[in-house]
């Protein structure tokens, strides 16, 4: 579903991705994984086409994105349901109408229709009660399932793109979400989860993407990174606190 070819982007003078190739399927379940600045959040930008690479070409279902125009990108993000870490809720509205909002600018349903589309879409995470709320009365983990809840609001999305899904979150809520994710990929639709959190990424993901210095530092399955041998990987874990993931064993 998704092939960057050698793609290389910059912000200004600064190098994030240099040369990258790697090809996803829809069905596939990958974690990018990486130190900040490494590329990782730019990597679902340049999926959606909300950033344009310096060089090489982006594939999404065999159509190249690379110098598609604003309004010939709109039905390549229908495929996808994105849920970025900064900014994602509307502050001035409720719970009920941001979760409304695509509805109203994407489909022509009724204003009876929405409020039943809203209310069923926060039953599934358990948060029709906060219909009224404004995203500031919600806790972090309530405020990251609503926002999850709006980006499927419109479409029925190909392949879920998720950006630090569980950052800043309790372990209890982000387990929470870890579950929601898998829950909504339970039918075989995959994902692509960004994450700095080794532990929520071997909850969720089947295949893991390393980046360090604007390249695919490793790029295989958990055990092929447990059993590393590589110092950044290793360095990486072990800043992470997570012992249970050195010398090659397993206990998650």
């Amino acid at each position: 579903m998704i092939t960057f070819d050698r793609v290389s982007f910059s912000y200004g003078s600064r190098p994030v991705l240099n040369g990258m190739s790697f090809s996803i399927e829809e069905t596939e379940r990958v974690a990018i994984l990486g130190g900040s600045g490494e590329g990782k959040t730019t990597i679902l930008k340049l999926i959606l086409g909300l950033l344009k690479p310096d060089s090489g070409r982006i594939w999404i279902d065999g159509i190249d994105i690379t110098e598609k125009k604003e309004e010939e990108l709109r039905e390549i993000r229908t495929k996808f349901s994105i849920v970025f870490q900064e900014g994602a809720l509307f502050d001035s509205l409720t719970v009920k109408e941001n979760v409304a909002f695509p509805l109203r600018e994407y489909t022509q349903m009724s204003e009876e229709e929405i409020d039943q589309k809203v209310r069923e879409l926060l039953r599934r995470v358990g948060l029709e009660e906060a219909i009224d709320l404004m995203p500031e009365e919600l806790s972090g983990g309530m405020h990251r399932r609503v926002a999850i809840m709006r980006s499927l609001a419109a479409f029925e999305p190909r392949m879920f793109l998720y950006d630090e899904p569980t950052s800043g979150l309790d372990p209890v809520n982000a387990n929470i979400i870890c579950e929601l994710i898998l829950n909504l990929s339970s039918k075989g639709t995959g994902f692509i989860v960004v994450t700095h959190k080794v532990f929520d990424a071997f909850k969720l993901a089947d295949r893991f993407m390393f980046l360090k210095s604007g390249t695919i530092l490793l790029d295989g399955d958990r055990e092929r990174i447990l059993q590393s041998d590589l110092s950044e990987i290793k360095i990486f874990l072990k800043e992470l606190h997570f012992p249970q993931f050195q010398g090659g064993t397993r206990n998650v």
